[in-house]
């Protein structure tokens, strides 16, 4: 895995994956099977898992470049616009007139728990051979789009630490999987892939919400990290900020343990705030 130096420079970073614009609803609890739940709020916030992630990465001090696809309309602009507020590098960023910007319906009850539903637009219109990644130490990369742009991309980064958080779950390319360096998963995603896993060598973060992470290699236990006790708002992008604080220690010189112990933090403190990426914390945040 390459690392960086981050008290000289700040770790150069490729972030490849989805942008949406979430339209989020706060009510009291969450609805079941066919029933409707009123009196609530409505919120719109920029969102997507890679946008998620690399506003998180930036915010922690990391260069960012998202590569991602959005529509040629007005959804765009409100989707990237934290991400130019905070100096993402969006030169990697494509508009297609054909198809609109991803949107995310979110239900988020009063303790912070949600539902989402995403409509993924432009996101699922990203074509492999669109893609030309920039050069940089480390790739971080979800399933929000097709896996033929992560293999394409696969293909061209040979080198340096690559990441992939397997969400929202879907089966792994092979060719993919034996790439991975890092492999970032949740209790249900874990149990989705595990006939997959059978040899697989690089390290799984398993995330466990309010009760922590672990970090493996193998079937065995390197780390274990709890969270720090939050009032949470909100927990849509806790698991991106999750993501992006992993990737950022893994980057640098950090034992694995001060890694998870930095990457849950990281994690908690994004839940304090509503909304995905208004939530994302900055590096003095956590102080």
């Amino acid at each position: 895995m390459a690392k960086a130096d981050v008290k000289n420079q700040p770790p150069r970073l490729t972030v490849l994956g989805s942008v949406n614009l979430d339209i989020v609803a706060r009510a009291d609890r969450l609805p079941v099977a066919g029933e409707t739940v009123t009196g609530a709020e409505l919120s719109r916030f920029p969102g997507g898992k890679g946008a998620n992630q690399a506003l998180a990465a930036r915010r922690l001090g990391a260069d960012v470049c998202l590569c991602a696809r959005v529509g040629n309309d007005s959804a765009a602009d409100e989707a990237l616009a934290l991400l130019r507020a905070d100096g993402v590098d969006l030169s990697h960023c494509m508009f297609l007139d054909d198809c609109p910007t991803g949107v995310a319906l979110v239900v988020v009850d009063a303790g912070g728990e949600n539902q989402i539903v995403v409509a993924p637009g432009a996101n699922r219109r990203f074509a492999a051979e669109s893609l030309k990644l920039p050069q940089a130490e480390a790739l971080l990369c979800q399933l929000e789009v097709p896996m033929a742009v992560i293999e394409e991309a696969v293909a061209q980064q040979k080198t340096g630490l690559f990441v992939l958080n397997a969400a929202p779950v879907a089966p792994i390319s092979p060719a993919v999987l034996r790439r991975v360096d890092v492999l970032i998963m949740n209790e249900i995603e874990a149990q989705a892939l595990d006939g997959q896993l059978d040899g697989f060598q690089g390290l799984k973060a398993l995330t466990l919400g309010a009760k922590g992470a672990l970090l493996m290699k193998g079937d065995k236990v390197i780390a274990r990290a709890t969270p720090p006790k939050v009032q949470v708002v909100d927990s849509t992008g806790a698991g991106d900020a999750f993501c992006a604080a992993l990737t950022i220690a893994l980057m640098s010189s950090v034992e694995y343990q001060e890694a998870l112990d930095f990457a849950c933090k990281v994690g908690a403190r994004a839940t304090v705030r509503h909304g995905a990426q208004p939530g994302m914390p900055h590096r003095n945040d956590l102080d």
